[in-house]
């Protein structure tokens, strides 16, 4: 039988976009298409939302128009799309906590991931990351599981929500070291900001991107980032295999695209769904405009079907 960790570990795959099956037509899409992003505004899913949809809205013809539906780790959102009419025009900017981590965590979420998504596409993965505020006296990863260990249950770690690919990666971390703290869930990364920038909370378990510019304005450093090699945006900075956790990574990849979908829909052949969003969805089609707009790099890609 599939272990709990196997499953903690199998749903820290990043976010992904799905989107609803669509009833066949010639014109489509022939309206604005309506995208649920079901963390808050300014958070790592919001940000790479709003720069690859505005790239989908230019190669379908179509406004892509978003909403913000933050709550409980993402349901709130994926639950709105669960519940729309499965045309084509309500899409899920997702991500690994309502697809895969909320159905594994939850004892009971209002939709089935199987039943009520076709998905679209996934997008890329963003690496994780730990930071601290400035008042943490610890400047790397060795030094910050060290004071973990020293203050057990006492030093309190932010993710941006519960269930995300942040409190996956932050409980995989206290389980395999026997530590213990207090994990204080936001409703997105950015929500986040304020508090850890004050010291009301000492550190974050964050993807990369949200985490970037305020490394760079030494305002909460990071200090271990979970890749299998150094980052060269972060010279100095530990992976967490360095700081005695050999062959820990862990992501989030930016939403996918998935939709309101009848069980019919799932017998439809991959042709049948919009092949400019299918194809628009993938980052190497807006990979320059990832580079201009975003603090950190493009995420890495991930194989979509075709």
């Amino acid at each position: 039988m599939t272990s709990r960790r196997s499953l903690l570990r199998a749903a820290l795959a990043a976010p992904m976009l799905s989107v609803l099956p669509h009833a066949a037509q010639a014109a489509y899409p022939d309206r604005p298409i309506r995208v649920i992003v079901p963390f808050a505004a300014g958070g790592n899913t919001d940000i790479l939302g709003r720069i690859l949809l505005q790239r989908m809205a230019e190669r379908m013809g179509q406004a892509m128009v978003i909403e913000n539906r933050a709550g409980a780790g993402g349901s709130v959102g994926a639950e709105m799309v669960a519940r729309a009419t499965p045309d084509g025009y309500t899409l899920l900017f997702g991500a690994g906590g309502p697809l895969t981590a909320n159905p594994v965590l939850m004892a009971r979420i209002p939709y089935d991931v199987e039943r009520d998504f076709l998905p679209v596409g996934m997008v890329g993965i963003l690496p994780m990351v730990c930071q601290v505020s400035t008042k943490v006296p610890a400047r790397n990863m060795t030094e910050f599981v060290a004071l973990l260990r020293a203050r057990p249950g006492e030093i309190t770690i932010a993710t941006p929500g519960q269930g995300s690919a942040g409190h996956l990666a932050l409980e995989l971390v206290l389980a395999a070291a026997h530590l213990r703290a207090q994990h204080v869930p936001y409703r997105g990364g950015s929500a986040m900001i304020p508090d850890l920038i004050s010291g009301t909370v000492d550190a974050a378990f964050v993807e990369l991107p949200s985490a970037l510019p305020l490394h760079r304005d030494r305002q909460a450093p990071i200090i271990g980032i979970a890749t299998p090699q150094p980052s060269p945006l972060l010279r100095g900075v530990q992976t967490f295999g360095e700081a005695g956790f050999p062959g820990f990574t862990a992501g989030s990849s930016p939403p996918r695209c998935c939709a309101a979908c009848r069980p019919s829909a799932k017998r439809a052949s991959p042709a049948s769904r919009p092949a400019a969003m299918a194809d628009c969805s993938r980052p190497r089609a807006c990979r320059p405009t990832f580079s201009r707009r975003s603090a950190a790099p493009s995420p890495r890609p991930w194989p979509s079907p075709p």
